[in-house]
Order: C-alpha cells, then structure tokens, then sequence
C-alpha cells in the first residue's frame, strides 16, 4: 500500500506515520520544506506514483489566539493548500482514498457539535475562517464524489495530546505542563488565560490514531468526530497535572483579562459508539502521565 501524507511531521504525523509503516506501507511524508503546497506545481514531482490513501493533515495555523490575528492571511493560504491537494487528488490520484482533518471549530457554539451540524449555522466568531477553510475542504470532497465517485473520509478531531509534542506548541494542554511544570521545577509564576472554566475535550493521540485506522475501513465518505465525548474544565485538566507533577494548584493565577475562547466544546459521539461499540479510550491519568514524563524527558537533556 502506497501512502501520501501532507503535514506528515505535525504531531498527529509524527505518530500517523509510524503507525501506518508498522502495517507495511510505503509512506510519502509532505511537509512545508520539501514540498509547499501553496504552490500546486510542486505537487506534480508526486504524479506518477499512484497512491491508494493520502491524509491530509497539513493546514497553516496555530492554537491560542492566532486565528484572531491572521484571518486573512488563514482564509488565502489554507484554501490554496486545500484547493491543490483537491485538484492533485483528481488530475492524479483518482483512485486514491482521501483522509482529511476537519475541525471542531467548525461547529456553530450553539448547537450540539455532531456531524450533522458541521455545515449548519455560523462557526465560532474568532475561529470563523479557520473553520470556513474546513468546511470548505469537506464540500470540496463532497463535489468531487458527487461528480467523480471519488472516495473520503473527513474526520474532526479533538484537541490531540501526548508525546512528541513540540516546546512550541501552545495547545491548551501542553502549555499547562510547561507552566506547571515550570511552577514546580524552576519555582516560575504559573498564570493560565480564562477562568479556568472553560469546558473542553482532549483525546490522547494514539486513540485518534486507531480511530483514523477504524474510520477509513468503516466510515466510506463520511464524516466523524474524534473525540470521546466527555469534557472537564481547564481547572480541572490544570489540578490533575499539579497533582502528577507535585505543583500546589492553589498558587495558578487565573487570568481573566486575557482570551479564553468559547466556553464549552465537547464532542456528540454517538457515532463512534455507534460504529465502534468495543473501542475503549486512554484512562486520562494515564494519558497525561505519560505525556508529562515526555516533557520532563525532553526538558532534562542538554540544550544543542
């Protein structure tokens, strides 16, 4: 089996592609360096190798308040990332099942956030074109299947979590271990965004990463939350890690001034249930654990 994937040394690449030359396929890995997909001629040195699946991770953003300052740029270069990937899967790769990442910012804040609403209403107002971007890959495959019978799956995932994570990387649950961590190993100010009321989902990586497998067998163009449908708030996610690292929580500060985004985003996962009855998620604590030894891990070598 032959394998395209763009954004292949993101996060959830960085685990995807190991996971799929463990089940013997031959991997192409795309990233920014070796191949820009805002410019849709570099695709063509791919062409003549016929691909059976291409996961399409890759999209030009970041966590926290990026998407506030960026739209315009976000809304121009994501949708000639998407468009390209779209065209290069229909001049050439036919045949090619496609696997895209959606995003749960998609979902308008007032409705349940299930796969029917994906197109219903208005995204989040501060994610807006981010979320149109998706949404506008997940018609793009929509068309092509209509008129072509090309073949997709678009998945949603939570917000993903667990090793190989980068130090850079600002997702909600990362920068609380760096802060925590910091608070406890450095004696630094721990100080997160928000009330620490926000609701939100993780998922660990390696169960997305099953998930993805089940869905390309089991979810023919469709699409699917990847999340395990329950939520906690951020005070929550941060006492638990204070707990594991050994951090007193009652010294965070709680920032209110800064922004926190909506307040509640948990996934309806009626589907997966549904779809994949025995599948059985990552206990958190555990997840989080082994995140944390990562990071403690990473942060304990010297600097190159």
């Amino acid at each position: 089996m032959k394998v395209l994937v763009t954004g292949g040394t993101g996060f959830l690449g960085r685990h995807l592609v190991p996971d799929l030359q463990r089940q013997g396929a031959e991997v192409t890995v795309i990233n920014s360096r070796n191949c820009n997909l805002v410019e849709k001629e570099n695709l063509l040195q791919f062409k003549d190798v016929k691909f059976d699946r291409i996961y399409h991770l890759a999209a030009w953003t970041k966590a926290g308040d990026f998407c506030l300052y960026h739209k315009g740029e976000q809304w121009i270069i994501n949708q000639q990332i998407n468009t390209n990937i779209l065209w290069f899967w229909r001049e050439y790769q036919e045949k090619a099942i496609m696997i895209s990442m959606g995003t749960g910012c998609a979902y308008p804040p007032e409705l349940e956030l299930k796969e029917a609403n994906y197109l219903v209403g208005e995204p989040d107002h501060d994610l807006y074109t981010y979320a149109m971007t998706k949404r506008m890959l997940y018609v793009g495959h929509i068309a092509l299947h209509h008129q072509f019978g090309m073949q997709y799956r678009h998945l949603m995932p939570s917000t993903l979590f667990g090793p190989l994570f980068d130090r850079e990387d600002s997702h909600f649950i990362f920068d609380l271990i760096k802060k925590i961590v910091a608070g406890k190993n450095q004696g630094l100010p721990v100080s997160l965004w928000g009330t620490g009321s926000q609701i939100r989902e993780l998922i660990y990586v390696d169960d997305a990463v099953r998930l993805i497998n089940l869905a390309v067998d089991h979810c023919p163009n469709d699409l699917l939350n990847l999340g395990s449908g329950h939520g906690h708030s951020i005070r929550h996610y941060a006492e638990m890690i204070c707990d594991i690292v050994g951090y007193d929580p009652a010294k965070i500060i709680y920032d209110t001034t800064k922004w926190s985004g909506v307040s509640k985003k948990v996934f309806n996962t009626d589907k997966i249930s549904r779809l994949f009855p025995d599948f059985k998620f990552t206990d958190l604590r555990v997840a989080l654990a082994e995140t944390i030894r990562y990071y403690q891990s990473e942060t304990s070598k010297p600097t190159p």
